[in-house]
């Protein structure tokens, strides 16, 4: 049996791994509140997971102000988008499927 990435292998944080890495191209970062529309979860909900994410280096997280409003923005490191795609890999061979 193949050892899944913990970090990534918890549903919540594969749909935020999978979301970022087809919707940014490197070095590019959306907003949490876009992020957050985009997986339908709860703020407290992908803080938490984006927490674990960033503690392993898998995502990078810039607060700003836009005015006087804080504004997260979330990115997907290198080290994350390897690992990822590592995963998605290992899930493939898996489920006996090649991308």
């Amino acid at each position: 049996m193949t050892d899944f990435d913990a970090v990534i292998h918890v549903p919540a944080r594969l749909r935020i791994m999978t979301t970022l890495d087809e919707a940014l191209e490197e070095g590019d970062v959306m907003t949490f509140t876009a992020l957050q529309k985009l997986l339908d979860m709860t703020a407290g909900n992908l803080t938490t997971h984006l927490a674990k994410l960033a503690d392993a280096g898998y995502v990078e997280l810039a607060k700003t102000f836009a005015g006087r409003k804080p504004v997260t923005h979330v990115g997907i490191t290198l080290t994350g988008r390897a690992a990822f795609r590592a995963y998605r890999r290992q899930l493939l061979d898996l489920l006996g499927g090649r991308s």
